[in-house]
């Protein structure tokens, strides 16, 4: 978590955007009854005017409401400014027209304007319609009460904020590169776009390319506003791709839908119908992008409100995990390990889902304090057959994927099968063989993982390094699945995806009365042969260990914490399970 980050955890990462994709106003800016006497006014003319609301929100109010004002005819301009009279209180703040969603600045702190060619960030401009608008408030936090709002808005015959001429519909770029191969990127990247964040998309191409990057996903705030600016600064940055996402954020997790080019209602808690995960992983499905839920276990209650993942799942709906976020520092100790496991109970019932890493980066790496998380740490590498945004939304969809969980400069895993096999892949097959290749990764300790169970680990000693293992497909009806990590200095630094392999749909076979059921308790995997400088090394084997619960508690508990971890020696665990080792 770098400076931008801190900034937000005190108040803005519930920060939510908006977009303009037709919403029927009885659906989703239904009036809370008890604010139905609230005053509003309808200016008669167009003369500029101010209306104010102010009231207290009563209790029982859904988490989220609308409050109306009514538009004339010739108005050509509306500004909105917003309080929530409360130093503890936090209100989050969006907009709407009669007929679509307009925007939502979440915790903004400047006024909302929009007029028919520019609008104030977070926010669409577009027509200024006559007919009945609303203030949209969202309770983020509520902790004094009666809470209670306090809302100016002007309505203007003549506009101020002036033509904003680079904007323009967003339109895929043709691809940058073509050929199939590794692409480096980042898939959780916020603009100035998000309220919170304050880079411009410029700035944000000038630190990727900096660093390495292909491409970066932009993945504001419940918005796409964004991308009504990519078309133009794309041109600039021919070499470094804009794909397009959002960040669902949620007061109960935050969610990206990579490739979303519309904007998606995450109002969780509003009045009936409330929008779920089925219809926000649904409305991402639609529109062909990939739903991956982000740092689900960063657990910080009201210091980061709706940051670890509290709303289930939609069985085959979730495409990747965020098992990092962030740089691997102080955060990645205490969150990794738990994002792991989060990650593996989906692939623990066969739900083919792949890891990514997202810096969460709102400062385009300016920020280079000791939590600070820049563009691209950690990177995330997909095997593509272009440099594309269907082309990387496909390939993460299909599991090909590697994070780097610090940055560009860690080693490289290449996990295939000898007969070109690649990650995201089901081999069917009674036998086969694994091939991880490694390099930039001389001392560095490599072990595969089936099925969540890790085998014994070897030490990388050469560059390339290049480990080969045989292994039978299993028995029953549930797929093996095999990843590679690599440590460096006892810190985890890769984690790739995984090669399936498909059952044989034969019973189990029974040895010595045992029935092999599990990674930690079958001696069949197959050798492994680590290759060398011409020598060779044979092993296999499992161990099932796994570490302890995700941390709890307020954020002073965490620091603490992580100040325990970072200074306590690695304690290796003991398996219970026999299996082969490594041998030299």
């Amino acid at each position: 978590m770098g400076t931008a980050r801190r900034s937000r955890l005190a108040r803005d990462e519930a920060d939510l955007a908006y977009d303009g994709g037709p919403m029927a106003p009885s659906k989703h800016l239904a009036l809370v009854a008890a604010l139905a006497a609230v005053p509003f006014f309808a200016p008669s003319s167009a003369s500029a005017q101010t209306i104010v609301l102010d009231a207290v929100i009563p209790a029982g109010t859904p988490r989220y409401f609308a409050v109306p004002f009514t538009v004339p005819e010739g108005i050509r301009e509306i500004e909105v400014r917003h309080d929530d009279r409360s130093d503890a209180n936090i209100l989050d703040w969006g907009l709407a027209d009669p007929s679509r969603f307009r925007g939502w600045g979440g915790g903004n702190t400047e006024a909302a304007v929009v007029n028919a060619d520019a609008a104030s960030r977070s926010y669409l401009p577009g027509a200024i319609n006559a007919g009945q608008w609303s203030v949209l408030v969202g309770q983020a936090k509520v902790v004094d009460q009666p809470a209670r709002y306090h809302v100016e808005i002007d309505l203007r015959a003549t506009p101020t904020l002036a033509a904003q001429t680079a904007r323009r519909p967003y339109v895929d770029a043709p691809a940058l590169a073509t050929g199939g191969r590794w692409y480096s990127g980042d898939f959780h990247v916020h603009s100035r776009e998000s309220g919170d964040a304050s880079p411009t998309l410029d700035d944000i191409a000038t630190y990727a390319q900096s660093r390495g990057l292909d491409f970066v996903e932009l993945s504001d705030h419940n918005t796409v506003s964004q991308l009504d600016w990519v078309g133009d600064a794309q041109a600039r940055h021919p070499n470094l791709l804009f794909v397009p996402g959002i960040e669902v954020t949620t007061y109960a997790g935050h969610a990206n839908a990579i490739g979303a080019t519309r904007w998606i209602d995450f109002r969780v808690g509003s009045a009936d119908p409330s929008p779920t995960l089925d219809t926000i992983t649904a409305a991402a499905m639609a529109q062909g992008a990939v739903f991956s839920i982000n740092h689900p276990m960063l657990n910080l209650g009201n210091v980061c409100i709706g940051c670890s993942w509290s709303l289930g799942d939609v069985p085959g709906r979730t495409g990747a995990v965020e098992i990092q976020n962030g740089q691997h520092s102080v955060t990645g100790t205490l969150f990794f390990h738990p994002s792991m496991r989060f990650w593996e109970a989906f692939l623990d019932r066969g739900e083919h889902v792949a890891p990514l890493g997202g810096s969460d980066d709102h400062s385009a790496g300016t920020d280079h304090g000791s939590l600070s998380s820049p563009i691209g740490g950690p990177t995330t590498l997909v095997w593509a057959t272009e440099l594309s945004v269907p082309a990387i939304v496909a390939a993460v969809r299909a599991g090909r994927t590697v994070v780097k969980l610090e940055g560009p400069g860690d080693p490289m895993v290449d996990l295939r099968s000898t007969d070109g096999a690649m990650l995201g892949d089901t081999i069917s097959a009674r036998h086969a063989t694994l091939r991880a290749t490694v390099t930039r990764g001389m001392g560095a300790v490599l072990t595969l993982v089936r099925n969540g169970a890790a085998m014994d680990p070897i030490t990388v000693d050469a560059d390339p390094f290049t480990a080969t293992l045989a292994v039978d497909a299993p028995s029953g009806t549930a797929n093996d699945r095999w990843r590679c990590e690599l440590t460096v200095n006892n810190q985890p630094r890769v984690v790739t995806g995984h090669l399936w392999i498909a059952a044989t749909g034969e019973a189990a076979p029974v040895d010595a009365g045992v029935v092999a059921t599990d990674a930690s308790s079958r001696a069949d995997a197959g050798t492994l042969d680590a290759t060398r400088a011409g020598a060779a090394a044979t092993t296999a084997g499992g161990c099932g260990c796994r570490t302890g619960a995700a941390p709890r508690g307020g954020l002073g508990g965490i620091v603490a914490m992580a100040w325990l971890l970072l200074r306590r020696p690695r304690r290796r665990s003991k398996c219970g399970a026999p299996g082969p080792v490594w041998s030299e």
